[in-house]
């Protein structure tokens, strides 16, 4: 796989947000279109459980075997109806997931580049309280920084046959850079899919998205947002961060992707052909006001806990 230096694009999807997307403008960035169109056939990797690299017991299984791919792979098959996951990674940052899907094989990225990751399924004794059933260290060499960022997961699922993979196929068609398909995805989606107040007020820990429910359905909550882009840009190899972190103090979702030839840049409003800004759609939205264009303009604003 080759990656060529990118650009970061950042669209940050606040959770307390109201209203309808609507779009930023038709601003296309000047691409040289001299040569063939680029390959818009979906790219789709799909993480699997070999057992090369097992670690068991009798209710739950780490599959380590792809580890240099930025994933592991586990399963519960025990009695506990609670059930969680906790990855530990380098950087000492703690992410838990809630294993719901029980007794099959599961995707989890491990995001925090190379190290020693710790990954222990928890079952839960009551109220608040764990118990570990399953403990490892693995130790972690990538095959290259962005494959954790280009396999789906748990929190971005999504196969071959997804219908958000076919419409980013569809949305990259007739375009010569990845900057092209970024634009596109993401005029798509701000101008296509509506808030649902009403699912973000109910909406319950441990929440999944499902990527094509949101395609279908036209609307989402802000994590719901954030999963379909980076669903659609893995898709087309398009490396892409989910994060989660803070805005000021409302907790918040957006996504990091890199684009050919520019190099990380955090936190993007539009592309004017030239230069990029940060965007927080649903804000920008919903309150058109200079203020808050400065506000989601400022990346100091927003501070990364969590990227999937």
């Amino acid at each position: 796989m080759k990656h060529m230096a990118r650009t970061a694009m950042i669209v940050g999807l606040l959770v307390l947000c109201f209203g309808l997307f609507v779009g930023c403008g038709d601003k296309k960035s000047q691409a040289d279109h001299s040569g063939p169109p680029r390959d818009s056939s979906p790219k789709v990797l799909t993480p699997s459980a070999d057992g090369s690299v097992i670690y068991q017991n009798d209710t739950a299984s780490i599959d380590a075997s792809h580890t240099d791919q930025g994933y592991v792979m586990v399963s519960y098959s025990g009695s506990c109806e609670k059930v969680k996951l906790q990855i530990t990674g380098p950087d000492q940052n703690c992410y838990t997931y809630l294993i719901t899907d029980q007794a099959s094989y599961v995707a989890f990225p491990l995001t925090a580049g190379n190290g020693s990751y710790s990954v222990q399924v928890l079952e839960n004794v009551g109220g608040d309280s764990y118990v570990i059933s399953l403990e490892q260290a693995i130790d972690v060499s990538l095959e290259n920084e962005f494959l954790p960022f280009l396999y789906p997961n748990q929190y971005i699922s999504f196969t071959a046959d997804s219908k958000a993979v076919a419409k980013g196929s569809k949305l990259a068609q007739d375009t010569w850079t990845d900057l092209e398909v970024v634009q596109n995805i993401y005029d798509y989606v701000i101008k296509n899919i509506s808030y649902d107040t009403d699912k973000a007020s109910n909406v319950s820990y441990g929440y999944l998205p499902n990527v094509d429910e949101t395609l279908e359905s036209g609307t989402g909550i802000c994590f719901d947002y954030a999963a379909l882009m980076t669903a659609m840009l893995r898709s087309q190899n398009i490396p892409t961060k989910l994060e989660v972190g803070y805005s000021g103090e409302a907790y918040h979702a957006w996504i990091s992707t890199y684009v050919d030839d520019k190099g990380w840049i955090d936190n993007i409003i539009e592309f004017d052909g030239k230069s990029w800004q940060l965007l927080d759609p649903t804000l920008a939205a919903s309150n058109d006001k200079e203020a808050v264009k400065e506000y989601i303009g400022d990346g100091s604003n927003y501070i990364v806990k969590y990227t999937y």
